[in-house]
């Protein structure tokens, strides 16, 4: 009886154990009962999909952040950015961008603006041109070229104000000789074609003229109401600040020169 006893209760106490009926195993203990720990606990971490270990719970553990629901843990909201840090950042990009405008400006391109009719009808009062600084420094000065210069000792000076550089177009360059012949411009002796002029523009003032060296001889294309070698004489090809190469003002009349 008492043998009969001892195995009758063995399966209730079991069941209890394990919360149903059937055949178990006795519980773990030491290291193994550890690592069946660590089993259940991952498999709850993966069941929660939070970060850290779960605590029966789905929506993840302490260490890896609240659980917003079953099978998700929400991200922490990242802190406010500072105004003091928002202000230097911009300062530092608006302080970049004028740094590279000036380099560009001092040592590659430059914009121009027209004060005046010596260059119509080639650029206009008010027309708007990029100057290239970079030219002469990689070749010489070309015949037909417009320049911009700094106004010449000898040309005519006006208010405070007047403008510092010129434009106009290099009509020969140095070791050239040139001449005005009944309105026509020659040069080394060969009448040269110039497009760029209105149709009938004379040519005057134009006696012979031998090009010194390190200097250009430059007329404006309005022939009548310029300005220019004629009177101030050849320039030194140092005096020249760039070569203008696109109109950029008025955007209808865009294009290269």
């Amino acid at each position: 009886d008492r043998v009969v006893a001892r195995w009758a209760d063995r399966p209730r106490h079991l069941a209890s154990e394990r919360g149903g009926d059937g055949p178990s195993r006795p519980p773990a203990s030491g290291r193994g009962a550890a690592w069946m720990g660590t089993v259940r606990e991952g498999a709850l971490d993966a069941a929660g999909n939070g970060n850290g270990r779960g605590d029966g719970d789905r929506g993840g553990g302490d260490d890896g952040g609240r659980g917003d629901g079953p099978g998700g843990g929400s991200v922490g909201t990242p802190p406010p950015r500072s105004l003091r840090r928002t202000i230097l950042e911009w300062v530092a990009v608006i302080g970049g961008g004028v740094l590279i405008a000036l380099v560009v400006e001092a040592f590659f391109v430059q914009a121009f603006w027209i004060p005046s009719p010596s260059m119509v009808p080639t650029l206009e009062v008010g027309d708007r041109v990029l100057v290239n600084k970079l030219s002469y420094k990689l070749h010489d000065v070309h015949r037909g070229d417009v320049v911009v210069f700094r106004r010449p000792p000898a040309a005519s000076h006006g208010g405070e104000d007047e403008i510092k550089d010129l434009i106009k177009r290099v009509i020969a360059v140095e070791g050239d000789t040139i001449e005005g012949r009944d309105g026509k411009v020659y040069v080394n002796g060969e009448r040269i074609e110039e497009p760029y002029l209105v149709d009938d523009t004379a040519t005057d003032n134009l006696p012979l003229t031998t090009i010194p060296e390190g200097k250009v001889f430059v007329m404006g294309d309005n022939r009548t109401d310029s300005e220019d070698s004629r009177v101030f004489g050849p320039i030194d090809e140092d005096s020249i600040v760039g070569r203008a190469v696109v109109k950029v003002l008025p955007l209808s009349d865009l294009g290269w020169l």
